[in-house]
């Protein structure tokens, strides 16, 4: 891996070598400063080179060895991982497992040892006999409406998940979905998608960052974009802060403006 952009000084600047976990970690941290009140949400997205968010309905042929080292250290930097229900079905998503590495990290920032998964919901039509919602390490959260169907919400309850009221219809409104976990003391935010619910995101206007990993392949095919949903008024300006490089992959960090 090597850092591309900003350039770092000196001869060795554009290297190319295995970079450890605690240097990913420390590429990626969060600007703490940004924390408190509101939190910081910041997305992580894989796309094929002409676009596609995954191939055959799942990410993980568009990714790399190096794409899920950063995979898993974003992981590892946040409070709580969002995820819509439709990723969960898909993915199959398992909780979040404690790594050796991070534990220092995650105490001296006063974090749980792993980040909670939150999910998004609002048929709540889940399995939660699941890892995800019945082994979990921290319990699993399950974000929806005040008018979620009540033998869902039976269930989920049942399973152990702590179910947070994020909107007053049957689903979570995006729109209050950052203010009621950072509320809850989760400001360090990751969302996994998929594109549906970044879309839902982005178009609320409460995505920070967003990290997009370039993968030097093509898909073809109908695949989604990492963002789907209805077009926005206007483009919406990002920053470009950040990009590193290994085999071929971009890894590319912008912000907000």
């Amino acid at each position: 891996m090597r850092r591309l952009f900003p350039a770092a000084p000196g001869p060795a600047a554009l290297v190319d070598r295995e970079w450890d976990l605690s240097e990913i970690a420390d590429a990626y941290a969060y600007p703490e400063e940004r924390l408190p009140g509101a939190g910081w949400l910041r997305a992580n997205m894989v796309s094929s080179a002409d676009g596609a968010a995954h191939h055959g309905g799942r990410s993980r042929p568009l990714s790399s060895a190096a794409d899920k080292r950063v995979f898993g250290v974003l992981r590892q930097l946040a409070d709580v991982v969002i995820v819509g229900a439709e990723t969960v079905r898909e993915e199959r998503y398992r909780p979040a497992r404690a790594r050796s590495e991070f534990a220092e990290r995650r105490a001296a920032a006063g974090q749980a040892p792993v980040p909670a998964i939150a999910v998004l919901s609002a048929s709540l039509h889940l399995d939660f006999s699941l890892p995800l919602f019945a082994e979990p390490l921290v319990p699993t959260l399950l974000l929806t409406g005040a008018r979620a169907p009540h033998a869902g919400l039976a269930l989920a309850r049942e399973a152990g998940v702590e179910v947070i009221t994020a909107g007053e219809g049957s689903g979570a409104e995006p729109a209050r979905v950052k203010a009621e976990l950072a509320r809850r003391g989760y400001p360090r935010m990751l969302t996994e998608g998929g594109p549906r619910l970044l879309g839902q995101l982005v178009t609320a206007g409460v995505v920070d960052e967003l990290c997009l990993s370039w993968a030097p392949r093509y898909t073809a095919g109908t695949a989604p974009r990492i963002v789907s949903g209805p077009e926005l008024d206007a483009p919406r300006e990002l920053e470009l802060t950040d990009v590193l490089e290994d085999s071929g992959f971009l890894f590319t960090r912008y912000r907000r403006r």
